[in-house]
This record gives structure tokens, C-alpha cells and sequence, in this order.
């Protein structure tokens, strides 16, 4: 019989587990079969541990706003470490060890010798609510333990921490795949296979996190897995929205140029004309008559004609130029115009797009506080170690054809 191992961070729902509160999918019937190891208020558990500590640390203080009156409210209410941290262990699935099969009480004997020696076996993770239930689909056992460090050289001398505590039992982190917390899930698992194999049960390595975890958890992960892929393409869209609306301020302020350009032109159009007119018709700027010593046909001829043909001339020259310039900037206005339409289109149709993605870096952020920052972190690792398993043996698929 070859069964799978699941360890997953659970949400620490200590009424939950104890069945003070019951959700819909327990079927009551099966509560009495259920086995409870330990169920200690957390408040008892943190005055045990560090009362003595606080009061060492407190006595050292010379300044009272430094002392700390409540070491189980200063973790609370606190971003750094978390008051406890809940595990769920599990044999197999609903398919092949349901908890109302033969099978299924197999799993929950293991389970139960796997937690027989817990305690032992991790003396920096003080357990203080366990629980093995029998009447969910499949069994499993929860346990909630806070982890802690003695000898600590800054703050209490004992003192909450999940790293240093796992580090006190022996699990170094090394890269980002190799934590101390996936290090000590390794172990767990292998000390669960041993009792297993005890039982006639073979463990089952099916080579990735995916396949370890609950119908919810594995939708969990995939949920993550696409808000992350969201997240990227919301990144990408909101600096493609940024590009537009600067190159939108660009065009605007050459528009406006333009639009300025245009009417200085508009105003020298009209000085012209009406000083067109005055050529043409003021008094001012008509020839006089004769001179008595110059025949009027010879004042025409050799004066007269020739001047007002080069100011007519030197009019029509200036007009011409005034009008293809003007021709220019209200072609080039048309264009500036045409841009800042297009990109203000693209940036109306990217709005609705941005604001979709907008909400679902929000359901990201509440999968995130709904998982917690380490739930989550651990989710996107497995997902990722994942990824680097499928590239690397693509890459292996691709060279073997070569």
C-alpha cells in the first residue's frame, strides 16, 4: 500500500479543533472518535514559558516606558513573529483513506503514534493544542505549538521566534528553497514514513508540494499562483498606462503650442488684411498727382507703375508665405490632435482593464492576510520550486532529442 504525506500551515482556529465550534462539514456523529492530546489556554502556555524572562528583562530596564507589561500582547499586536503556529498532518486523501474505512483508521493509528513522540522530537515548539479528527473526510491532526529560543542574546532572554527555534533543533537555512522551516517539513515527513512503514504503508513521493496538499489548499495555491501572475500583468499594464499619459502630456503641451502658434498666425492674418485694405484703399497710400515739370504720363510710366507693382508684389509674396505656413500649422494641429484623441481612447480603454486588476491585487492582499505573510510565502515557493523543476526538465526532454 503506498499512501501520500501532507503537512500544511493551518489557519489556527483553536475553538475549531476542539469542536467548541462546529463547521458544516463534520459529521457530529463521528466526534467521540476523535482524540484530543492537549488543549491549554495560549495566555497559560506564554506565562509558562516566559513570566520568568520578562520579569529578568524588565528589572534590567532603566527607563519604564522600555519595560514591556504583557510579553502575550506585545507578540499580538505585534508584525514581527506570530503567537503560534498550527500544523495539519495527513495520510493519504478522501479517495484512498476516507475516515469511515478500513483504511482510514489505519491512518489515524499512524497519526496518532507519529504524535506520540511530537513533543520529544521538537522541545523548542511547545504544544499546546493538539487534535486528531475523525470526523471530517479524511483524517488528520492538527497541531498548534508555539515556537520559542532560550538563551537569547537581545530582548527576553526566552523569547518567541520560529527561526531561532528551529535552528535550536538542528535546521540551518540555507537558499530560499532550502528554509529552515521546509527543512524541518522534510523531517517531519520522513519520521511520519517511518511509522507508517511500521503499518505496512509505503510513502508515496510524488516529487512536488502540488500533490500534498487539501482540495482547498491545492485551490489556494492555484489562486495564489494567478494573483501573482495578475499582480506582474498589472505592473506591466499600470507602466503602459504611465507611458501613455506621458507621452498624452507630451502631445498636449505640443498641441498647445501649436494652438498658440495658430492664433498668433490668425492674429497676423487679420492685421494683413486690414492692412490690405488700407493699401487699396486709403488716401495715404494713393500716388499724387504730377509734378509741373513731369508729364503725367512719364511720372506713371516711370515712377508710379513700377512702385506699386513691387509693393503689390512684395504683398502677394508675403500673403502666399503667411497662407502655406498657416496651411502647415493647422495640418500639423489636425495630426496633434489625432494623436491626443488616439491616446486618450487607449487610455479610456485601459482604465476599465487597470481597474479590474485593481481588484485582484486587492483579493491578493486578502489571501495574503487570510494565509499570512508566511502561509503565503510558502505557497509561492512551492510554486516556484515547481517551475524550476518543469524548466530544468524541459531543458533535459530538449537535450535527449538533440
Amino acid at each position: 500500500m503506498k499512501r501520500t504525506i501532507s503537512v500544511m500551515l493551518g489557519k489556527g482556529s483553536v475553538n475549531h479543533n476542539s469542536r467548541q465550534f462546529k463547521a458544516t462539514n463534520i459529521e457530529a456523529e463521528r466526534t467521540p472518535l476523535n482524540i484530543s492530546y492537549c488543549n491549554t489556554p495560549i495566555k497559560d502556555v506564554y506565562h509558562e514559558l516566559f513570566d520568568e524572562a520578562l520579569q529578568r528583562y524588565n528589572a534590567k530596564q532603566k527607563r519604564a516606558d522600555r519595560c514591556i507589561d504583557d510579553y502575550y500582547e506585545k507578540i499580538r499586536t505585534g508584525k514581527q513573529e506570530k503567537l503560534f503556529y498550527e500544523v495539519i498532518f495527513q495520510v493519504g486523501n478522501k479517495v484512498n483513506m476516507a475516515a469511515e474505512s478500513e483504511d482510514g483508521q489505519l491512518a489515524a493509528k499512524v497519526l496518532d503514534d507519529f504524535m506520540k513522540n511530537f513533543q520529544e522530537r521538537n522541545p523548542y515548539l511547545k504544544v499546546f493544542s493538539a487534535h486528531l479528527h475523525m470526523d471530517e473526510a479524511t483524517p488528520h491532526l492538527h497541531v498548534d505549538f508555539v515556537p520559542f529560543i532560550t538563551q537569547s542574546k537581545r530582548g527576553l532572554v526566552t523569547r518567541v521566534s520560529l527561526k531561532q527555534a528551529l535552528a535550536a533543533q538542528g535546521f540551518i537555512g540555507g537558499t530560499r528553497g532550502d528554509t529552515e522551516w521546509s527543512q524541518w517539513v522534510k523531517s517531519e515527513k520522513e519520521q511520519l514514513s517511518q511509522v507508517m512503514e511500521r503499518n505496512g504503508i509505503e510513502w508515496e513521493q510524488l516529487g512536488t508540494h502540488d500533490e500534498h496538499l487539501s482540495v482547498m489548499d491545492y485551490k489556494k495555491v492555484q489562486r495564489v499562483k494567478e494573483v501573482a501572475e495578475l499582480d506582474e500583468t498589472i505592473s506591466v499594464k499600470q507602466g503602459k498606462i504611465k507611458s501613455i499619459d506621458k507621452t498624452f502630456e507630451i502631445k498636449q503641451v505640443e498641441l498647445n503650442k501649436v494652438q498658440g502658434k495658430l492664433q498668433i498666425a490668425k492674429t497676423k492674418e487679420k492685421f494683413i488684411t486690414e492692412n490690405i485694405r488700407r493699401y487699396d484703399d486709403d488716401p495715404d497710400f494713393q500716388l499724387d498727382d504730377p509734378k509741373p515739370l513731369m508729364s503725367a504720363k512719364t511720372y506713371q510710366e516711370r515712377i508710379a507703375a513700377p512702385l506699386v507693382r513691387k509693393l503689390k508684389d512684395a504683398i502677394r509674396s508675403i500673403l502666399h508665405q503667411f497662407f502655406d505656413k498657416t496651411r502647415e500649422l493647422k495640418t500639423a494641429l489636425d495630426n496633434a490632435t489625432r494623436q491626443v484623441e488616439g491616446l486618450s481612447n487607449r487610455l479610456q480603454r485601459y482604465k476599465p482593464e487597470l481597474e479590474r486588476l485593481q481588484d485582484v491585487e486587492k483579493d491578493y492582499k486578502r489571501l495574503r492576510r487570510g494565509l499570512g505573510d508566511y502561509g503565503a510565502d510558502e505557497i509561492i515557493k512551492a510554486i516556484e520550486e515547481k517551475e524550476m523543476a518543469e524548466k530544468r526538465t524541459k531543458v533535459k526532454h530538449k537535450s535527449y532529442e538533440r
